[in-house]
């Protein structure tokens, strides 16, 4: 398992380095207004019915199913199954795809609101949108692929192709004029970044012998099994998508910028959640799921045990130092072009706010997998409602009754996760499916030492490097400082 991790972690790693290549040159063209805060609705909006029946579902509802019938031999079951369960999600898909594009002005005058009130902002987002759209179903294809060569331990593929997303937006953005403007240079990169990642995946699969074929929509015992814990985990990352929803129509009547400011914050947020959380998840789940299938439930339960533990020791850290130094990590990153330090500073306070979940952030998918290898989807479904009713009470909270803005936003989400993982464990632990361990136990002092160590650290060591030099490089100086002294 140790060595899969390393696999997905390593590739992840570099998917995140491509990125904040991709987001400093977002922010360089970009910068912090009408072009950037369109750009990031049309992006996220594709994004949005990703996580909705991307890995969200399919690797819940299918990848169990999916690796079960590899664990036992049965190949040409899981061949059959994946292609039935192909063809239902291509139509499905397809459909989606043209009513999108007809009702987009519709569709964005729900996600953002406030976006009516400036015409150009408005026409400019329903254009970007219906550029980036199409990337839904190409990633789609690309994400159950993704699944089938988890279920038979190649996660190398699965994890890197994620990469070929960041480099195509680069390559748009770096020639931004030869488009309309660098909003439109990013909104092709996200197709085109979309047909590379399929290409590249169809490659990686047919390495292995793995196939997806085309078909007339058949209905048949294994896809209704398929649609009924789809259907459930379908709620569950629906819910998981209105908080976002919720930031967007929030965020679109609060200052220029502060959809903007949300989204660089995050992806300083994915960096250890992406690189640490989400490696853990997806190396678990199919573990468990194989390990039931044989009647291993300890050493399911050991294996989920040391990803908690481990994912705590990795993310504590991470967490700390986002609540000490997030105006440093964010001008150091970002500052430079169109992007200033007005813009920095908004987005470190929602840094420091996302930071105290993410340790629950990543908790959630491996506390999750306790119901998911098990064939559960109804129980985390119904979990993840009940935390979004939370967390929506509370942003509205912190935004209109505290006023706390971007930042209010991002706590909302935060402490939501929290939420998630606690209803999780206790139902876990109250059907005697959740054992915590000794090895979970143990890591819980050296990792709440390490998170005290590293927020320390980073804050005497910013200290210690500003004003060690003029201007942004001044912020590059206290960022190195703080990674020397953490």
């Amino acid at each position: 398992m140790f060595r899969r991790l390393l696999s997905v972690g390593g590739f992840t790693l570099l998917s995140r380095i491509t990125g904040f290549a991709r987001d400093a040159l977002l922010a360089w063209t970009l910068g912090s207004g009408i072009l950037s805060d369109a750009f990031f609705v049309a992006f996220l909006f594709p994004n949005y019915f990703r996580a909705i029946f991307g890995e969200g579902t399919i690797n819940p509802a299918f990848l169990p199913r999916y690796a079960a019938l590899h664990a036992k031999g049965e190949k040409a079951a899981a061949a059959k199954f994946a292609n039935d369960v192909f063809s239902w999600q291509m139509a499905a898909q397809i459909l989606l795809l043209i009513l999108a594009t007809i009702f987009m002005p519709a569709i964005i005058r729900v996600l953002a609101p406030g976006f009516a009130a400036n015409p150009e902002q408005f026409a400019l987002t329903v254009g970007l949108a219906r550029v980036t759209f199409p990337y839904l179903i190409l990633t789609l294809v690309a994400v159950q692929l993704s699944a089938m060569l988890n279920a038979i331990d190649r996660f190398w593929a699965a994890a890197a192709w994620s990469n070929l997303l960041n480099l195509s937006m680069i390559a748009t953005l770096i020639a931004w004029h030869w488009f309309p403007n660098a909003a439109y240079a990013a909104a092709w990169g996200v197709l085109a970044g979309g047909v590379a990642q399929l290409v590249f995946i169809v490659w990686a699969g047919a390495r292995d012998g793995l196939w997806l074929r085309l078909s007339w929509p058949r209905w048949s015992p294994e896809i209704k099994e398929f649609f009924v814990a789809f259907g459930a985990v379908t709620v569950g990352a629906a819910s998981v998508v209105v908080a976002p929803f919720i930031d967007t129509i929030l965020a679109s009547y609060l200052p220029v910028g502060s959809r903007t400011a949300l989204y660089y914050a995050d992806r300083i947020n994915q960096l250890p959640l992406g690189v640490l959380g989400i490696a853990l998840g997806t190396v678990l789940l199919p573990e468990m799921s194989a390990r039931l299938a044989r009647g291993d439930s300890s050493g399911s339960s050991a294996a989920q045990n040391r990803s908690a533990a481990t994912s705590l020791l990795l993310t504590l850290p991470f967490m700390a130092a986002f609540i000490a130094i997030p105006g440093t990590i964010m001008r150091a990153v970002f500052v430079h072009g169109a992007f200033d330090t007005g813009a920095a500073s908004l987005a470190a306070l929602a840094l420091a706010a996302y930071g105290v979940g993410l340790p629950a952030m990543a908790l959630v998918r491996i506390v999750a997998s306790t119901f998911y290898a098990r064939h559960d989807t109804v129980t985390p479904a119904r979990a993840t409602v009940t935390a979004l009713a939370s967390n929506i009470a509370l942003k509205l909270l912190f935004v209109w009754g505290l006023h706390l803005g971007v930042a209010g936003l991002a706590l909302g989400t935060a402490l939501g996760a929290w939420i998630n993982v606690g209803i999780l464990t206790w139902l876990g632990r109250s059907r005697a499916l959740l054992a915590i361990e000794a090895i979970f136990v143990r890591a819980l002092p050296p990792a709440l030492l390490a998170a005290l160590a590293t927020g320390a650290g980073a804050w005497l060591g910013a200290r210690l490097g500003e004003g060690a030099m003029p201007g942004h490089y001044g912020d590059v100086a206290a960022l190195i400082g703080a990674l020397i002294c953490a």
